[in-house]
């Protein structure tokens, strides 16, 4: 677009900028939410990909530069006070969100705080790396990360609880649990020898392909494990209270601790 003409309709900020909305073309879903200066929409507008002014490094910044997960923008849309931008986009790679999620907007508040409703799709370390100078990817410490994974396993919990009731052709664990104690307790051990099995299988082939069995099979253990535990009406917080009592002991001292 060689005539900006269009820009001076735009009311950017006393800073210069606009928050941008981003959306996926065809699903509606908000993706994420940046600011754009009058360049960066200009360019936007000119390449259909698009480009956000990152105030964290005071440059323009092509979304999917580091990533690989480039938007391209099918449409732009200014909002009736002018001062708020919507591109309908569509998202490479499918992940938005320096978390390795589709979207940015992944917690969703309930009755007790906020609820992580949707999982990585990506370890964020394989998509920027592990030295990052992604300032997005750098806020994700510790305490974050773990915080998160607690709140996936008490998701999970509370799944469970809800499927006990659930129609058995309405859900794979709610079969299970129609099925009974000794169809779950049938999956954890053959989930367990699966595990066994693709554990020798890395050793003696270190690949990636070989890893990524592993995982999974040590995921499908960990979830049909809690699938036992909404059987007994057991949550998953007793076990992650046990493991954080048992957190910078030695496995003989742990041991020795135990009641007989």
């Amino acid at each position: 677009m060689n005539n900006v003409q269009w820009l001076n309709d735009v009311k950017f900020n006393e800073q210069g900028l606009i928050p941008a909305i981003a959306q996926h073309h065809q699903t509606g879903r908000i993706l994420m939410v940046a600011w754009m200066n009058r360049e960066s929409l200009a360019l936007t507008a000119e390449k259909k990909q698009a480009v956000y002014w990152s105030r964290s490094r005071n440059r323009l910044w092509h979304k999917g530069e580091e990533s690989g997960h480039f938007q391209t923008v099918y449409e732009i849309q200014l909002d009736c006070d002018a001062d708020v931008i919507i591109l309908q986009i569509e998202q490479h790679g499918g992940i938005a969100c320096h978390t390795g999620r589709e979207s940015c907007f992944y917690r969703k508040l309930t009755a007790d705080g906020w609820e992580i409703v949707d999982a990585p799709l990506k370890d964020p370390t394989q998509i920027y790396g592990e030295k990052s100078s992604h300032s997005h990817s750098a806020a994700l410490d510790t305490s974050t990360i773990q915080s998160e994974q607690i709140d996936v396993l008490a998701a999970l919990g509370q799944m469970m609880a809800e499927r006990k009731s659930a129609d058995p052709d309405s859900s794979y664990v709610a079969q299970l649990y129609h099925k009974g104690l000794n169809k779950i307790l049938e999956k954890i051990g053959e989930e367990g020898i699966e595990t066994i099995i693709a554990a020798k299988d890395f050793k003696i082939e270190s690949n990636e392909e070989n890893k990524n069995d592993l995982i999974h099979e040590i995921a499908d253990l960990w979830f049909h494990s809690i699938v036992m535990l909404g059987y007994f009406g057991l949550d998953t917080q007793p076990v992650l209270n046990e493991l954080a009592r048992r957190q910078g002991l030695s496995g003989l001292t742990e041991k020795a601790s135990r009641s007989h």
